[in-house]
């Protein structure tokens, strides 16, 4: 068997699809492993998977976590400190890294004051009193970030990452064709979610133009084939939606030649 590594800094949209997708502790979808025992037989592809809170914190990462943060032992839910301030996406000797938009997209951080670390506190509503008093007395929110500067700290990623290797990096963008939205007057729509989702598909077209990144265009795959069928929600795909972006990440992972030479397990 060989085998090629791909590692994946991101959120359930890259886990889901690449990893697995559980459903009350079942797997219903078992990754892009699946796709592959058809598509090329004798590979396999073994995904590290890190959660991301967003581009510009991956940048500012040092590895090592604040000592005031780790001192607290919050529950950060899926954001665990370890992944959030980790550096292991730059350091990783792997075959394909792969991103998403989403981080940037729904995304929203906290600065310390007067320190400039940036953190995600999810599920800080559940915090003890004290803990949320913390948070709110010695960090701002700095809400959620621009496409042009999104972009540029995607970009600043990415060529942080071709310092060290030439592997192929592939974004995900997201599906803008959200259930239940039936609009014709966008007038004072401005700062609607699908409005924001298709600025940041194309932002990352525009990337994709100026540093060669491959775009997995989940927004056209899962128009074509029928969103509404392929999700739980605008977030969230189901067990054939992950298949169906599995296939196209195969695809593109194919034409990189990434599935040539003779690497062994």
């Amino acid at each position: 068997m060989k085998r090629r590594t791909v590692f994946a800094k991101g959120n359930l949209d890259l886990r889901d699809t690449l990893h697995a997708l559980r459903i009350g502790g079942e797997v219903v979808w078992n990754g892009i492993g699946e796709v592959l025992r058809v598509r090329q037989p004798g590979w396999s592809v073994r995904i590290r998977h890190e959660t991301l809170t967003r581009p510009d914190a991956l940048l500012a990462a040092t590895g090592v976590v604040p000592p005031e943060l780790a001192e607290r032992n919050l529950d950060l839910g899926a954001y665990p400190a370890e992944s959030q301030f980790s550096t292991a996406f730059f350091e990783a000797d792997c075959d394909a890294f792969v991103l998403s938009v989403q981080p940037s997209a729904k995304m929203s951080l906290w600065r310390r004051r007067g320190e400039g670390w940036m953190f995600m506190p999810e599920g800080y509503e559940l915090w003890s009193e004290i803990d949320r008093a913390w948070l709110h007395e010695n960090f701002d929110n700095l809400g959620p970030v621009g496409v042009e500067q999104a972009m540029r700290d995607l970009a600043d990623v990415v060529a942080r990452r071709r310092e060290a290797t030439a592997a192929p990096i592939l974004i995900y963008n997201l599906c803008a064709a959200l259930p239940g939205e039936h609009l014709h007057v966008h007038a004072g729509m401005e700062d609607i979610l699908s409005t924001r989702l298709r600025r940041f598909n194309l932002g990352l077209v525009e990337l994709s133009q100026a540093t060669g990144i491959s775009v997995i265009d989940v927004d056209a795959t899962l128009s074509r084939a029928g969103a509404d069928r392929l999700r739980y929600d605008p977030m969230h795909l189901n067990a054939e939606g992950c298949r169906i972006v599995s296939e196209e990440v195969a695809g593109v992972l194919e034409e990189l030649g990434l599935f040539e030479g003779d690497t062994a397990a």
